[in-house]
């Protein structure tokens, strides 16, 4: 899976690990003086936000890193390696023994979602997810209705894996197509066809309610028209979820390494204006509007995991290099366990250590949590309630200190922020310059 952004790239917040004009003119988008406590009515409920010396949120979400690969494809950046073999036993006992100790870190919380990241978790045995499930829902109370997302690759998986990955618990897939073109796929450096993507599609469909996949666009000469009749023919196997990434071409990666000798050419920024265009035109038309920049659902079919990180609600991240926020005692931390699959495996395997697995651990301070929230939260149509906002920054005054309120004036008034008295919240065109939105308004 891959997690590009329309051009120009977006700042990235470490995460687990996933149009038209402007609106109106003239806004009047107010941030909350002293004493303001009001908070619009939000269709879809926002997590409580930690509070300074207070209780902790009830709820969490659970990602869980497999940072095996049949393969690397030029383009990731990901955590991701090759093996010729793994331990599927000893990784399984140091998962279980991370979430415990997880868990006596963060006391009695409500799971919402759990989420098999990489990687390729698809290549774990479906025991090993179904004994994950177990501890999760033994650490913590798992909701009944809980969303449990598995990635999965279409060159690992057949009907017996399915099978089995449902019967764990899984029941959501998301399945790295990339592309239904056989020549873009191999361009990517893919270990599948279109035919086997079309065949875990189809099995997807057959072993679970829900599933989505992604496709990779804005590549070498692509056109805003071919793209439009590749995306057509490509929605003919959706179900209520895509995700839809523009190619970007990230140091370290194979790639980055062709286009600094100049054998790589990517569209240009009009171009790929176009491309990102053409999609949402594309995807509004079919119903699936885009609720975050890259991902696109049938209203009420979001990924309810990946808006806890943009909504910016607690996430616990196991595995090598994954990241997590915690509140504990009242303080927001950012967490970040060992990289390298193999110190991982030997810390995450050390009895009664709940931090033999972390390489950092830090305090959130007030001020940061406030530019995360909105870095995350304009990524999605919603935005961020500004009550929100205050209360994470301590007090109402305390987002003046972060958020510039003249910026935020001009760009409601060219249309690239909402006019919305309640809520911090980038129009289409905003978020396809969020870049530079964020510059603009963050001090």
């Amino acid at each position: 899976m891959t997690a590009p952004l329309p051009p120009p790239q977006q700042q990235r917040i470490p995460l687990p690990l996933g149009e038209g004009s402007g609106e109106g003119s003239a806004a009047t988008v107010t941030l909350p003086e002293s004493g303001a406590t009001a908070m619009s009515a939000d269709p879809s409920p926002q997590p409580p936000p930690p509070k300074g010396g207070g209780d902790c949120p009830v709820s969490l979400a659970v990602y869980i890193h497999w940072p095996f690969c049949l393969s690397k494809c030029p383009y990731c950046d990901f955590n991701s390696h090759v093996r010729d073999s793994v331990d599927t036993a000893a990784w399984q006992a140091a998962y279980l023994n991370r979430i415990r100790a997880t868990a006596a870190r963060t006391g009695s919380r409500r799971a919402t979602s759990l989420y098999f990241g990489g990687g390729t978790p698809s290549l774990m045995p479906p025991e090993t997810a179904g004994a994950i499930v177990d501890a999760v829902a033994a650490a913590w109370s798992l909701e009944r209705d809980a969303e449990i997302t598995l990635e999965a690759n279409p060159a690992a998986v057949d009907r017996e894996r399915f099978a089995g990955f449902a019967a764990a618990g899984v029941n959501r897939v998301s399945i790295g197509v990339q592309s239904l073109d056989d020549r873009a796929l191999r361009f990517l450096g893919r270990n599948h066809s279109a035919a086997d993507a079309r065949q875990a599609l189809r099995l997807a469909r057959r072993y679970f309610d829900r599933y989505s996949f992604d496709l990779i666009y804005a590549l070498p000469e692509q056109t805003a028209a071919n793209w439009r009749r590749q995306l057509r023919g490509a929605l003919a196997e959706a179900g209520d979820h895509v995700s839809l990434y523009q190619l970007t071409v990230e140091p370290g990666t194979a790639f980055h390494a062709l286009w600094t000798r100049g054998d790589l050419a990517t569209p240009g920024e009009d171009a790929a204006g176009g491309l990102y265009e053409a999609t949402q035109d594309t995807m509004d038309a079919a119903g699936l509007p885009a609720y975050e920049i890259s991902n696109h659902a049938r209203p009420g079919a979001e990924s309810r995991h990946n808006l806890t990180y943009w909504r910016y609600g607690d996430y616990a991240g196991i595995g090598p290099g994954a990241h997590g926020r915690l509140t504990v005692g009242g303080m927001r931390h950012a967490t970040r366990q060992h990289r390298a699959p193999e110190v991982w495996l030997e810390r995450a395997s050390r009895p009664g250590d709940p931090l033999a697995a972390e390489q950092g651990s830090t305090v959130v301070s007030d001020a940061e949590a406030v530019i995360e929230a909105v870095m995350m939260g304009l990524r999605t149509a919603e935005g961020v309630p500004l009550a929100r906002l205050a209360a994470l920054g301590g007090a109402p005054e305390g987002i003046g200190a972060v958020l510039d309120r003249g910026a935020i004036a001009r760009l409601a008034a060219a249309g690239l922020l909402a006019d919305d008295p309640d809520r911090l919240r980038a129009t289409a065109a905003g978020r396809q310059r969020l870049n530079a939105v964020l510059a603009e308004i963050l001090r």
